[in-house]
C-alpha cells in the first residue's frame, strides 16, 4: 500500500465543523400499504410520524424510529405500486440500506424473512454477520448483527484500530482475528456472539 493513501483514523478531522449523529435517511417509496407492510411488519420498524411532504403535498412522509431513536423517512404515494424488481444505480444512487439486528435474535430473522417469502444471503463479512434481501422496491436491505458487543462511543475507534492491524497483516479486509486483537489492545472487554456459520461472500478478494 502507498504512502499517498488518505489515513483512515478515528480522530476527529480539521474541518470547519463536524456532524453528531445520523439525523434520518429519506427514500422515494411507492405506496403506503407496501411500505408498512415491509418496514413496520416485517422488519418492526414503528411507524412514529405520518405527514404530508412538505416540498409536496401530493405526497405523504412516513417516519419510522429504526430502532435506536434514527429515523428512516419515505415519501410515498398510493397511486405509486411497488417495483421489486432489481435495483439499478449510478453514481450518487444508494447501493444499499444496513439496519442493526439483536445477535440473540439472527436464527429469527432468517425464520422470519423466509415466511415472508422473500430472497435471502447470509455472509460473514469479517467483523459482523450480514443477511442481504431487498424491499417492497427491490432496494437491496442489509441486516448486520455485531460479532461483538461494542460500546458505540467507542466503535469508530475499534474499527480504526481494526483497519491498522488489518493492513500490518497483509489482509485485503478486516476480518474477526484483526478486531479481536484491536479490542485486546484497547483493553476493551466484550463478550463474542454466537452467530451461524456463513461464507464470506466476497468476490475477488482474499
Amino acid at each position: 500500500m502507498g504512502d499517498d493513501q488518505i489515513p483512515v483514523t478515528a480522530e476527529a478531522p480539521d474541518s470547519p465543523f463536524r456532524t453528531t449523529g445520523t439525523d434520518h435517511m429519506t427514500i422515494i417509496g411507492s405506496n403506503e400499504a407496501d411500505t408498512v407492510a415491509f418496514y413496520r411488519d416485517l422488519l418492526g420498524m414503528p411507524l412514529v410520524l405520518r405527514q404530508p411532504n412538505l416540498d409536496d403535498p401530493s405526497q405523504t412522509h412516513l417516519f419510522f424510529d429504526t430502532g435506536d431513536g434514527r429515523i428512516l423517512t419515505f415519501f410515498v404515494s398510493d397511486d405509486r405500486p411497488s417495483n421489486a424488481g432489481p435495483q439499478r444505480t449510478g453514481v450518487g444512487g444508494v447501493h444499499h440500506l444496513a439496519f442493526s439486528v439483536a445477535p440473540d435474535r439472527f436464527q429469527e430473522m432468517v425464520d422470519a424473512i423466509e415466511a415472508d417469502g422473500r430472497g435471502y444471503n447470509i455472509f460473514d463479512r469479517g467483523i459482523f454477520h450480514s443477511l442481504y434481501t431487498t424491499d417492497n422496491n427491490g432496494l437491496v436491505i442489509e441486516l448486520a448483527a455485531d460479532k461483538y458487543e461494542i460500546p458505540d462511543d467507542r466503535r469508530g475507534e475499534v474499527l480504526a484500530t481494526t483497519q491498522r492491524i488489518r493492513e500490518a497483516d497483509g489482509a485485503d479486509y478486516a476480518k474477526d482475528e484483526h478486531m479481536a486483537a484491536a479490542l485486546e489492545e484497547l483493553g476493551i472487554e466484550v463478550e463474542k456472539h454466537d452467530l451461524p456459520d456463513a461464507d464470506s461472500g466476497v468476490g475477488g478478494v482474499s
